[in-house]
């Protein structure tokens, strides 16, 4: 394909060509036989976006559950209407996602059965690691005797006896491809071996058109309640001797100083991440610097959280500790490299608005939340572009980077004022036209 008159960041206009790989660059270049042209007519071309933390499956799933918490449903009262309102699937449950204690509290086997006893629910709460079940949904399981109906969803025991459902990838695609997504890396901790065929199976066959690319088997959760350095630090030497990098799950502060500790001892591999990183104290900023310099290490955190739960996060956390919050700009000026991600489908799965929480963190009333951690909106949307297997490392539109490209309405200035999904007027990936705006 042949892309005419692009205007780069920078300004500059130039005529594109381009495959699986941009092939070359330059002023009024002349089609080949066969060749496709797509005239950009002066606007705005940048590299494809690429959402580095996602959950493929579940963001999938999501599509066709009901969403249950902030900013939908706020109260016991909407919790109520939407379960006994909601229509089961066609395995006969009712899927809900997004829960917050904020809503009702701690919601357990027996509150769910208040809510709607007589249909098989299960409910995830908003942070992706626990599902609660109502008395009929357990016995559908298996766990008619289980207490308080909390489940883990890495627990395959009680989730393998459900009925499977294959998520709709395509339908996640087409909204991807539509806010210029190009790539994505799924970061579901033990995935399974069919998991992952399906998801590479989905992306040959066309019907899941961004770039795959999978952290498993080199993924990590740690729970407070479970922290082993030992354990980990074995772990992460043994992935290490096959030359896999880690990713290691880290959202408190005991989660972050173990892990740190244990890559100390184990050594560095140069594509080692540590994803999240919504907690990290003063001290610790050091030592994450010391990683990246002697072996090697990315953060891949989501800022997109600050404008989804800012306000939750302002009443719950001691102010003392607000400025540990999703950091970015302490990360950056510390020399740490720093990729940014939506953590789909537990945060929105828009890239464009994940930058403007990182450009103004912006609560959802509209407070900030340590303004002293943000960015300009170029290097929020830099950390969109990295490359999968090295997200801290920029691709950019020059002969020999990936054939991945987003073409946006407005002139650069504007594009970088506005970071609105809006923008995407077409989407190449390999060098196809996969999306046009109408």
């Amino acid at each position: 394909m042949l892309i005419r008159r692009a205007t780069l960041l920078d300004g500059t206009t130039a005529d594109i060509r381009v495959g699986d790989r941009i092939e070359e660059v330059g002023g009024a270049l002349a089609a080949t036989s066969g060749e496709s042209v797509f005239d950009a007519a002066g606007r705005t071309v940048i590299p494809g976006l690429h959402d580095h933390h996602v959950h493929l499956h579940s963001a999938a799933s999501a599509l066709d559950s009901l969403f249950v918490g902030p900013p939908l449903v706020r109260t016991k009262e909407q919790l109520a209407q939407s379960l006994s309102s909601a229509t089961p699937g066609a395995d006969g449950w009712i899927r809900a996602v997004g829960y917050h204690e904020s809503v009702a509290g701690r919601l357990d086997r027996s509150a769910l059965d208040a809510l709607l006893g007589s249909i098989p629910v299960r409910v995830q709460h908003r942070s992706g690691v626990l599902w609660i079940l109502n008395s009929a949904a357990l016995a559908r399981v298996g766990l008619a005797e289980h207490g308080d109906g909390l489940l883990r969803s890495a627990d395959r025991g009680w989730s393998d006896a459900l009925q499977r459902r294959e998520p709709d990838l395509a339908e996640l695609s087409r909204g991807l491809i539509e806010i210029g997504v190009t790539g994505v890396t799924d970061a579901t901790p033990d995935l399974g071996a069919d998991d992952m065929v399906s998801l590479l199976v989905a992306h040959r066959r066309g019907e899941f058109r961004p770039r795959l690319r999978l952290l498993s088997p080199g993924k990590k959760i740690l729970q407070d309640d479970q922290l082993d350095l030992d354990s980990l630090t074995t772990w992460i030497v043994n992935q290490h001797n096959a030359d896999r990098p880690v990713a290691v799950h880290c959202v408190t502060a005991a989660q972050l100083v173990v892990t740190i500790a244990a890559l100390r001892a184990a050594g560095g591999h140069r594509f080692d991440r540590i994803e999240h990183a919504a907690v990290v104290p003063e001290d610790n900023v050091a030592d994450l610097t010391e990683l990246a310099r002697s072996g090697g290490l990315t953060v891949v955190t989501q800022p997109n959280f600050v404008a989804e739960r800012g306000d939750q996060y302002l009443a719950e956390v001691p102010p003392a500790e607000h400025g540990q919050l999703w950091r970015v700009a302490s990360l950056l000026n510390a020399h740490v490299p720093v990729a940014l991600s939506t953590d789909m489908p537990f945060g929105h799965g828009d890239p464009w608005a994940a930058m403007r929480a990182a450009v103004h963190r912006s609560t959802p009333s509209g407070a900030v939340l340590n303004a002293a951690e943000c960015i300009p909106a170029r290097t929020a949307l830099n950390m969109f572009l990295g490359w999968s297997d090295n997200p801290g490392r920029e691709r950019t539109i020059e002969t020999g980077q990936p054939g991945d490209l987003c073409v946006l309405a407005v002139a650069p200035a504007v594009a970088l004022a506005e970071l609105d999904s809006a923008m995407v007027a077409a989407t190449i990936i390999g060098g196809e036209l996969v999306y046009v705006a109408v």
